[in-house]
């Protein structure tokens, strides 16, 4: 496994050691101790999400403001991009934005640690996404930065109009938060 690191201090891309031949391919798509030694620091994984999602579908941009989680994301099937925003106010990276094209084909992940904001956008006709988190969904912590902030200035690749869920059109704005 190899840990590239982002614009954003504790955020890295993980690219798997894929070994693939004319019958397939295998990788590792996680190993605890091989993790904890590229991101350098101890996570522990509470919970597995997965969803799928159609074309120019925008989800986020999520966090929990008590409860945060750390996210282990990939796309096991179709292609995403994947958005992290640091929001950590006593952070050298506060308001940096990291946007990575994560896919079926790429094998690639992103680590995204607790105290960012994170969503994605569906670039194939549907895309299912895999995740794992430091912490337990907490709905009363749940919240939501606009999707188009214009302060952050994310280029999410839709072609044509990007589709919401009602609680993300109700987002508030990044310098609200």
């Amino acid at each position: 496994m190899k840990a590239i690191p982002t614009e954003i201090e504790g955020v890295f891309i993980i690219e798997p050691r894929v070994f693939g031949d004319d019958r397939g391919f295998f990788f590792e798509s996680f190993n605890h101790q091989k993790f904890e030694q590229a991101v350098g620091q101890q996570v522990e994984f509470v919970q597995d999400n997965h969803s799928r999602s159609v074309k120019n579908v925008v989800r986020g941009l999520h966090y929990q403001a008590e409860h945060a989680q750390g996210k282990l994301v990939r796309c096991v099937s179709g292609e995403v991009v994947d958005v992290a925003v640091d929001i950590r106010k006593d952070s050298p990276t506060f308001g940096k934005v990291v946007t990575v094209n994560l896919s079926a084909e790429n094998k690639r992940q992103l680590w995204i640690p607790a105290g960012l904001a994170h969503g994605f956008s569906v670039l194939s006709d549907a895309a299912e996404f895999l995740y794992k988190t430091t912490d337990y969904y907490h709905p009363e912590s749940e919240r939501c930065i606009l999707w188009n902030d214009p302060d952050l200035k994310i280029d999410w690749q839709i072609q044509g109009d990007a589709q919401l869920s009602e609680k993300d059109k109700q987002g508030c704005s990044f310098s609200s938060i």
